[in-house]
């Protein structure tokens, strides 16, 4: 195996901010396995919606007392048609708001393995893409195996900060491309609820890869009850993510902080039809009276089981695990839960002056091995942390990025082992935090594929530049990826360092809760991630990652 985590020495001439881009060249020893970069490239550039008037922004703004950061490309996810894997589909939010949501939600199109990128937006779902709603976020995109294209959207109305929830009301809509997502039928709403008192959130799209036709959506619908306006106390607005990290820590000596109850138990509808019709929305997990699920995402294993993998919140006595329920009929019915994972969590700061990381430490990345079956989880934890990150704002133990495996459908599941690769750094241990993992197998099912950021390039900068970088990290299935030494060959993808402080604050510093990772074919796969060009301004960028071993 020495060969095979052999580290290769590549180069690139471009900075973020370049116009050209000079495909990257790989040294390898002769013999030797390792697999190729590709050449940087932006997925997206400009802003659809910098002459959008429909959605009120000046109202918005004097109405709620919300910041918008115009320009901004966040939160990518990736979907490879399969039935062309030189066909690529992004969907991200585009111009975040502060406390929620974004002006819309963008798809943009490669039909040349990602080389190029056309903007492909679904309309009918925010005012400014000619919907009714003046917010969206999470977005999701998936393919089905005849290259139907799908595109899944959280919608919701801003409202004053004396409601729970920041909003007025909030849905889930699907919408349909007949011609790979090239265009885009009008949505479908699975569920709309008017109500301030509660929120639909965290949504996720999976074509079923067993069963052309079967298609799952998944959300967590957070309420509180009885109905209140003790809202205010819920400083985070309409982000579901940022309010469930108040939730988990909503009590202090044993007392709630909150004067109301809530719950969040997750919702799902399916199509049986390629999405042309849905059934009812439903409840499929209930986690009971002050708990909660978030990050629902369904995995197919090979013999057509569903999983519903979440995040339970005060449901297990660790407060913070990763469970699934288990469907044997295609989603008519569903199990108890298992839980198979706890998370030991805090969030990351800025290296240097302490500020807060928008990261995915209450979140998790997971993939499903399509020869194999085994299934893969990644996320953030701070168990093998040892050393602590002092900053001006105070300490916190470090994350790093952590791996566990199940290779019997997820009956049992190995022990966590911590994979990044980011070096000890004693003069300043805050760059040794590591964040925002992915996970994706490759098509032959023989490397499992990791992405994260990390501090380790923040040296020698200046003050107010703290230097951020993403890599990807392989292991080949043929070893024991429960090993953590059995990971290597890291990557950097980047090939300048970024400054984090220059991400938009939603609240912390923030490029999105989950990046983009997917398989192309047998051997290739492509990670999309955010970078802070500017002030204020993220762009996301791809690279194509070939010949895994």
């Amino acid at each position: 195996m020495t060969s095979m985590f052999k580290r290769l020495s590549c180069s690139a001439s471009r900075g973020f901010a370049g116009s050209s881009v000079i495909a990257l060249c790989c040294a390898i020893a002769p013999g030797a396995q390792a697999q190729t970069l590709g050449p940087l490239v932006q997925v997206a550039a400009g802003d659809p919606f910098s002459g959008c008037t429909a959605d009120q922004l000046n109202a918005q703004q004097a109405a709620f007392g919300s910041v918008l950061f115009p320009a901004t490309s966040i939160e990518p996810w990736v979907a490879v048609d399969p039935t062309d894997t030189s066909r690529l589909l992004v969907g991200h939010q585009q111009d975040r708001w502060n406390d929620g949501g974004a002006r819309g939600l963008v798809g943009v199109i490669s039909t040349d393995a990602g080389g190029s990128w056309t903007n492909s937006i679904p309309p009918g779902v925010t005012r400014c893409s000619g919907g009714a709603f003046r917010r969206a976020s999470d977005p999701w995109v998936d393919f089905a195996q005849d290259g139907t294209a799908f595109f899944m959207s959280l919608v919701l109305d801003p409202m004053k900060a004396t409601t729970p929830f920041g909003a007025r009301n909030s849905g889930m809509l699907v919408s349909r491309s007949l011609n790979h997502g090239a265009t885009w039928q009008a949505p479908v709403t699975l569920i709309r609820t008017n109500s301030p008192h509660t929120l639909n959130d965290k949504d996720s799209l999976t074509a079923d890869p067993t069963a052309n036709g079967y298609v799952y959506a998944v959300w967590d619908q957070l309420s509180v009850f009885p109905p209140t306006q003790a809202g205010d106390q819920l400083l985070a607005g309409n982000d579901g993510v940022e309010i469930a990290r108040q939730l988990r820590n909503g009590t202090a000596g044993g007392a709630p902080l909150f004067k109301f109850n809530f719950t969040g138990p997750s919702f799902f509808s399916r199509s049986t039809d390629n999405g042309v019709t849905w059934s009812t929305a439903a409840p499929i997990y209930q986690p009971g009276t002050g708990a909660q699920t978030i990050d629902n995402i369904v995995r197919v294993l090979p013999d057509g089981t569903l999983r519903d993998f979440f995040t339970a919140i005060n449901v297990t006595p660790s407060g913070l695990s990763i469970g699934y329920i288990t469907s044997t009929d295609k989603g008519a019915n569903w199990s108890a839960p298992t839980f198979v994972n706890d998370i030991q969590v805090n969030a990351v700061v800025s290296p240097d002056t302490g500020q807060p990381i928008r990261d995915a430490s209450i979140l998790y990345s997971i993939a499903v091995n399509p020869v194999t079956g085994a299934i893969y989880l990644a996320w953030q934890d701070n168990r093998f942390s040892t050393a602590t990150c002092t900053t001006p704002a105070g300490s916190v133990p470090i994350d790093g990025i952590v791996f566990s495996e199940s290779d019997n459908g997820g009956a049992t599941w190995s022990t966590p082992v911590m994979i990044n690769k980011t070096p000890a750094n004693g003069a300043n241990p805050c760059r040794q935090q590591a964040f925002i993992p992915a996970v994706v197998a490759s098509g032959d099912g023989k490397t499992v594929v990791v992405t994260y950021y990390d501090f380790r390039n923040d040296t020698n900068t200046p003050a107010g530049f703290e230097g951020t970088d993403y890599f990807a990290l392989f292991c080949p299935t043929s070893s024991a990826c429960t090993n953590s030494a059995n990971w290597g060959n890291e990557q950097r993808l980047t090939t300048a360092s970024f400054n984090i402080l220059n991400a938009p604050g939603a609240p912390g510093h923030f490029l999105g809760d989950y990046m983009g990772l997917a398989a192309s074919g047998p051997t290739t796969v492509y990670p999309v991630f955010g970078v802070a060009t500017g002030l204020n301004v993220t762009d996301e960028f791809t690279r194509k990652i070939s010949g895994l071993p």
